[in-house]
């Protein structure tokens, strides 16, 4: 399993307080990625830009962090952390779904049509990781509103604070964005209602 991946389940299992936005989540997620790449050495940071290792690919065993590593910018000035996440996180919720169903992982209930996490190995690794606090995922999820630790998981490294930041950046950004449409659109309503 790879980070991500258990950032996905943590999101489907533990039920957040307010509920996961798609566009937190993708933007998580490609920090997730991203993290998983540095600590494989499938890159490094240049100040805030990736630059990917040659020839060093991460282990086969997960398909879509292989296909991180095939998207990462290979020529200079190389791509920064900021446009990653946001260029890598369009659809990625969807991906990582796709990628647990298709492995049994991720049933759907004829009833209601919701994703249910099976028992699994994987499942309860991710649940270990997110007892224990580890803090690149605990950051992750603490950034789109899943738990509240009472202080900051202590990051291991520069590299992963930087990346991290750029994720919390980035949601903020995205948060800004959704408040904007949300003041244009009451003003828009209420031109309407006052013709």
């Amino acid at each position: 399993m790879t980070t991500p991946r258990d950032l996905m389940i943590i999101a489907l299992d533990v039920a957040p307080e307010r509920p996961v936005g798609r566009g937190d989540l993708a933007l998580a997620l490609a920090g997730a990625e991203l993290l998983d790449l540095l600590a494989d050495r499938t890159a490094t940071l240049a100040d805030d830009r990736i630059v990917p290792e040659s020839g060093h690919r991460p282990p086969a065993a997960d398909p879509l962090l292989e296909a991180a590593a095939a998207a990462l910018v290979r020529e200079a000035p190389y791509e920064s952390v900021a446009d990653w996440l946001w260029r890598r996180g369009q659809d990625l919720p969807s991906a990582y779904l796709a990628a647990l169903e298709a492995e049994g992982q991720l049933v759907r209930q004829r009833r209601r049509g919701q994703p249910t996490l099976a028992d699994s190995p994987d499942r309860r690794r991710a649940a270990d990781r997110w007892t224990a606090a580890e803090p690149v995922l605990a950051s992750l999820a603490e950034a789109v509103g899943i738990g509240t630790a009472e202080e900051p998981p202590a990051v291991p490294d520069d590299t992963t604070a930087t990346v991290l930041a750029a994720v919390n950046d980035a949601l903020m950004e995205l948060e800004a964005v959704r408040q904007r449409r949300a003041i244009e659109d009451a003003a828009f309503d209420n031109i309407w209602r006052g013709n």
